[in-house]
């Protein structure tokens, strides 16, 4: 029944307008039907999503399309901002995403609230860009923003994974011989931090960008390293070049002064994505202890750790003491 949707939810990116449906001559005993199937989704009162593209998104998507359809349903334009803003740029977060959608809007006393909504005041005006048709701040003032009213494992994950795709960006460009846009790095966050001064949060945000690293190449990687900060570990070297017979290797963590590797295991590498790309799972779990293997001659010890290990201070506290991992 829904087939006859799939031209304007297409041209919606994903989300099916109340409007739509009543054109397709679908009545309200018809839509309550395709509800009750789970054929479609209600995301917001008049936006919907088929239930197919509902139940293949992740989180983050859930979270993207409430956004956006919060945008849509608007009685005055929003102007995205925080998490909001954060959600459009494919930031990552790790934890809940809110259940409000983030704005700035000076005209709001100090910052408000409703159902759906949540209002900043900005003492400087944010530059607007367009995302997937909604206004939102830069992605500078939006890391900002996030640094300075989350926690500093939000603000950190983010802000690591945006100056990773910046730089990668960058080589990128280079190696095509262009140059779209300049790449973002810590200068500029630095220099919107100063420009921002957020009535709260300033010192946190300083910190989030003072240990923000381009190297962390996920949010497991970005994880570990704030629960070291914050447990009182050494913080290693990352991405570290090791060539054994004639081969190079990247480990995520290397201790020098130990000669010790660390490494994060998402487990995602083995079931999708483009580090498995044409190979079988089983294939690349063969390869990667061979590399192990290769690579544990080459120094003291070669610990592994996950995303249970690490989201728990206490069991990762555990884990680093019982490897010797050394202290700051």
């Amino acid at each position: 029944m829904l087939e006859i949707l799939d031209v304007p939810s297409a041209h919606n990116d994903g989300l099916i307008l109340a409007e739509s449906l009543w054109a397709a001559g679908l009545n309200t005993r018809a839509v309550r039907a395709l509800l009750a199937k789970g054929e479609l989704v209600r995301i917001r009162r008049g936006v919907y999503a088929s239930g197919d593209t509902w139940r293949r998104a992740e989180s983050d998507d859930h979270y993207r399309l409430f956004v956006r359809a919060t945008v849509v349903t608007a009685e005055e334009p929003l102007l995205l901002s925080h998490h909001s803003a954060a959600a459009l740029y494919n930031l990552p977060i790790i934890g809940p995403w809110p259940t409000v959608v983030h704005a700035i809007n000076n005209d709001a006393a100090g910052g408000s609230s409703a159902r759906f909504t949540m209002s900043h005041r900005s003492v400087v005006e944010p530059e607007p860009v367009t995302i997937n048709g909604c206004a939102a701040t830069t992605l500078t003032r939006t890391l900002i923003d996030v640094a300075a009213t989350s926690s500093f494992l939000v603000g950190v994950t983010m802000m690591d994974h945006a100056l990773r795709v910046e730089q990668e960006r960058g080589q990128r460009e280079r190696r095509q011989g262009s140059c779209s846009a300049p790449i973002l790095c810590k200068d500029d966050l630095y220099a919107e931090l100063a420009l921002v001064h957020p009535r709260r949060g300033g010192q946190t945000v300083r910190r989030v960008i003072d240990f923000a690293n381009p190297l962390s190449a996920n949010p497991g990687e970005s994880l570990s390293r704030v629960r070291m900060v914050e447990l009182g570990f050494e913080i290693p070297e990352l991405q570290v070049r090791f060539v054994v017979q004639d081969r190079e290797y990247w480990v995520d963590f290397f201790w020098r002064g130990v000669r010790k590797i660390g490494e994060f295991d998402g487990k995602i590498k083995y079931t999708r994505g483009a580090l498995l790309g044409d190979r079988h799972p089983g294939d690349v779990v063969v390869a990667e202890k061979n590399r192990e293997n290769l690579l544990r001659r080459e120094v003291t010890s070669f610990d592994r750790w996950d995303w249970d290990m690490a989201y728990s201070p206490r069991l990762f506290s555990e884990f680093m003491i019982q490897h010797d991992v050394p202290r700051a």
